[in-house]
């Protein structure tokens, strides 16, 4: 079963952080579903990773096209099954997720910002719902300017 992790954005900024942490999945060679709230904000996330630094491009693509399932990373708002057969799924913005989606991935990762109060609030119903279910989970946050991990349950 996948560890859940949530990080709380309060000083980086969405995009710089997705960033970091798909190349960190594309280093363990992991695929990535990102799931945005929304049909827009996945084609909004597409926009900012084909503008990404030139020697830091991040191959993706965006679910609904012929080739998903070759996708090192593949951009969705859907909670249908995943095409690509990802080992890591990314949710921002408060995209919906199902707690045993995780079961069969090595790592859920939860960015939420924690400057805006609804992104905040669901997080922490997103948290409690995976700790209750007894799902490892690990809370990452960067107020003190590096990330650091701040609490971990069933772990």
């Amino acid at each position: 079963m996948a560890e859940i992790f949530f990080y709380h954005l309060t000083r980086s900024e969405l995009v710089s952080t997705v960033v970091t942490l798909l190349g960190k999945c594309r280093q363990a060679d992991w695929r990535v579903a990102l799931r945005a709230p929304t049909e827009a904000r996945a084609q909004w996330f597409d926009e900012k990773l084909w503008l990404g630094p030139k020697d830091g491009f991040l191959p993706h693509g965006i679910s609904g096209g012929p080739y998903d399932a070759r996708q090192p990373i593949l951009l969705t708002h859907s909670v249908a099954p995943m095409a690509n057969a990802p080992q890591a799924l990314m949710l921002v913005e408060g995209a919906d997720f199902e707690v045993q989606e995780s079961s069969a991935l090595k790592r859920t990762l939860v960015i939420f910002d924690g400057r805006q109060e609804e992104d905040l609030t669901r997080a922490r119903a997103q948290w409690t719902q995976v700790v209750d279910s007894g799902i490892p989970a690990r809370y990452w946050s960067e107020d003190s300017g590096r990330w650091a991990e701040k609490a971990s349950r069933n772990t």
